[in-house]
């Protein structure tokens, strides 16, 4: 990997590639921290446990809590891409666009649209949000008894949208003069961005710890006992890590056998070869499938302003049961019915007949399909219990364990409303900390394989 880089670095067309991605990137964080007009959003992450606006946050490096230009993050771009691409399977016309340019062009057109409408009704949502919670200037809402409020309100969703068409420009400049994949690019910034705070809250923890035992003769005690929870949570991040750079990379090989054919005056074929199924080949896709519709629930109570201690509020709740059980089920729906349209059994088994390879054993035609399609069943239900336990086990080990044993750890230190917030806050970064490992590992790896494939090009184009 380390070599990769280097080699990267070395290479003058691919150093002023990085350069670029680089120089977007930083565009990028500095427009999340550009404030919008007539809003003042200090202490607005604490409304966001157990909603959508939790995940959309993390995906937009912490722009959403603090209500800045590029709130919407790339979410809007995200979602239309994905409902386009769904729409290509379901709308067989739509799906002929894609396989010449100008109907790529036509589909990058209608993303475009179906990103600014998304981000549009985002924008208003997300206004109603900031005003139920007072965190719009009084004469920016209704209150301010006449119309006039309405031009202060339409002028903050226009910069709500304004930010996500720029986030989506960007984005695409990365796809055309960069390293390609903007969208991930970007949200491995936000994601990586986020990680420096959230180590900077475990130091308070640690510090907290400390000085709030102090007086009690304690200190070492509990100094001691915060270090090893901070390393204890460091090991568990790098574990995870490297189990998911470990499942990530793990497929299962069905042996190909090609038949001899004279092709000319040469005879070709005899060889052996393999057909790999990647375990994980569905990504990170059901976890944001399954997380979007299992938050609906507590995002519309949060904006209609249900409290989150009544028992409809904490039913819906991470805190529950029953939204890490939903979504452990969606996961494995989505990573089944996301397999069914993104890879075809008939497609592949074909192709080998063409090119005149069998499978050892199996006959060519109908059993081909039933055995790829068999394998793949057993190999997506590996895979989707892997995604369904990266993200329940943060959901659930959230309110369990980092929360209590943080409300120990600094509960001589602070007050009871101080300890619960920084305990929410550290520990809220957990809930979603499974997509985003996810996202983070399988960015790196696409980036890394895309600057081998660019060095392989350009060794290819210096022999010739």
């Amino acid at each position: 990997m380390l070599q990769t880089l280097k080699n990267a670095w070395r290479t003058p067309e691919i150093k002023q590639k990085i350069l670029f991605v680089l120089f977007i990137l930083l565009l990028y964080r500095i427009g999340t921290v550009i404030p919008v007009p007539f809003v003042d959003a200090a202490n607005f992450s604490r409304n966001f446990s157990g909603t959508i606006f939790s995940y959309m946050d993390t995906l937009s490096g912490g722009a959403l809590s603090t209500a800045t230009l590029f709130a919407l993050g790339i979410s809007p771009y995200i979602t239309a891409s994905i409902v386009i691409q769904l729409l290509c399977v379901a709308i067989p016309k739509l799906g002929e666009l894609g396989k010449s340019e100008d109907g790529k062009k036509k589909l990058n057109n209608i993303t475009r649209f179906v990103t600014i409408a998304l981000a549009l009704i985002t924008a208003i949502g997300y206004y109603m949000l900031l005003a139920n919670n007072g965190m719009v200037m009084t004469f920016a809402t209704k209150d301010a008894g006449n119309w006039t409020w309405f031009l202060y309100a339409a002028t903050i969703v226009v910069c709500f949208c304004a930010g996500a068409a720029l986030i989506m420009w960007l984005a695409e400049k990365i796809n055309e003069n960069g390293l390609g994949n903007g969208i991930s690019l970007i949200l491995f910034a936000n994601i990586v961005a986020g990680t420096v705070s959230f180590f900077i809250r475990l130091g308070t923890v640690v510090s907290y710890s400390i000085q709030g035992q102090s007086a009690t003769g304690d200190k070492v005690l509990y100094g001691s006992l915060s270090v090893l929870f901070a390393v204890a949570v460091v090991a568990v991040i790098v574990g995870l890590t490297i189990f998911v750079i470990f499942i990530t990379g793990s497929e299962r090989r069905i042996p190909v056998q090609y038949a001899k054919r004279v092709v000319g005056r040469k005879l070709m074929g005899g060889q052996n070869s393999t057909l790999p199924i990647k375990l994980n080949m569905t990504g990170v896709m059901p976890i944001i499938f399954a997380s979007s519709i299992v938050s609906i629930a507590p995002t519309l109570m949060t904006l209609f302003g249900v409290s989150q201690t009544s028992g409809v509020y904490r039913f819906f709740a991470p805190t529950g049961w029953f939204y890490p059980t939903l979504e452990f089920v969606l996961i494995i729906a989505f990573a089944y019915f996301y397999i069914n349209i993104s890879f075809d059994p008939v497609e592949v088994a074909n192709n080998l007949k063409k090119q005149g390879g069998t499978i050892p054993g199996i006959r060519q035609g109908r059993p081909t399909v039933d055995f790829i399609r068999r394998v793949l069943r057993r190999i997506t239900l590996i895979g989707a219990l892997f995604l369904g336990v990266i993200a329940i086990l943060p959901i659930v080990g959230s309110p369990l364990v980092v929360q209590p044993i943080i409300k120990a750890l600094i509960s001589d230190y602070y007050n009871g409303t101080s300890v619960d917030s920084l305990a929410q806050t550290l520990a809220g970064t957990f809930t979603f900390g499974g997509t985003s490992l996810l996202i983070v590992v399988g960015v790196a790896q696409e980036t890394f394989r895309e600057l081998e494939a660019q060095l392989t090009m350009r060794n290819y184009k210096g022999f010739l």
